[in-house]
């Protein structure tokens, strides 16, 4: 059958008009459209997957390279959807690099995962000492909406973060089989249906740990509470902070993670979260 095929590749770069796009590389159902943007926000980059969701097989590769002194946010244009496949995995790779003075925001959208789909989706970061990132990724489990259930999936979603080349925050997430019955438990899900990972890597993390905390106090439950309302912990060390989201709908979480990233970025949402 048929696969899809996506790449786009970036190289941002600042200069006396402020942070442009150096080379701009696209190849096959990966997009990527530059919006306007405001005097004095972030240069904004929007990728966009013209097949309309990916499934078994397809293949999509993000690639950014933010040099020294660019600044920019990098958003998906809708929710990506993974579909049920026939045979094989679909597979989604992020490579992102920030330099020296550099400040990048990796902010897609969602993963809708569905049943009987599979998933490899790989997160590799490298970060100078003097570089600022902050990247979210949000997975759901069904459209809770329309009454699905992602009962027969294949997850696996890796994290790898380098500050200078050396490792600071690796992770690894794998869901196989049933995964509302997998996140039933108190000590694994507590019943969600939706959860996402936010890392923050700056000099500074460390100073945003109560203010991470506040925003999420304001719609999350607090610890052993009911995964309805929202459940997360935030936590920061040696330069970088981890925030876990868990909710039992997408809507939930998604209210959630904008309230945190609003607040440790001191800037809104890019325009495309809210169309």
């Amino acid at each position: 059958m048929q696969r899809s095929r996506g790449a786009v590749r970036m190289t941002l770069i600042a200069g006396a008009r402020g942070t442009t796009a150096f080379e701009a590389y696209q190849f096959g159902s990966g997009k990527v459209r530059f919006p306007r943007v405001e005097a004095g926000e972030a240069f904004e980059a929007t990728l966009i997957n013209t097949s309309g969701g990916i499934t078994g097989g397809d293949h999509f590769s993000w690639t950014v390279d933010a040099r020294p002194g660019a600044s920019s946010t990098v958003s998906g244009q809708a929710a990506e959807r993974i579909y049920k496949r026939s045979s094989g995995v679909a597979r989604i790779e992020t490579t992102l690099s920030v330099g020296d003075d550099a400040s990048l925001a990796w902010l897609p959208q969602e993963t809708i995962v569905f049943d009987r789909s599979a998933m490899r989706r790989t997160f590799t970061a490298d970060v100078h000492p003097n570089g600022r990132l902050i990247a979210a990724e949000t997975i759901v489990l069904g459209r809770t909406a329309m009454g699905e259930a992602a009962r027969d999936v294949s997850i696996r979603d890796h994290w790898r973060v380098t500050r200078g080349g050396r490792v600071i925050f690796a992770d690894a997430l794998r869901l196989e089989g049933d995964s509302m019955a997998i996140l039933a438990g108190r000590a694994t899900g507590n019943g969600a249906r939706a959860l996402a990972t936010l890392v923050l890597v700056a000099p500074d993390a460390e100073a945003h740990l109560e203010r991470a905390r506040a925003a999420l106090g304001e719609g999350g439950a607090e610890a052993g509470g009911e995964a309805g309302a929202g459940e997360a912990g935030v936590s920061a060390w040696n330069g970088i902070l981890v925030a876990r989201l868990i909710a039992s709908d997408g809507q939930t979480l998604r209210a959630n993670l904008i309230r945190l990233i609003v607040a440790l970025r001191q800037a809104n949402m890019p325009r495309v979260w809210n169309c």
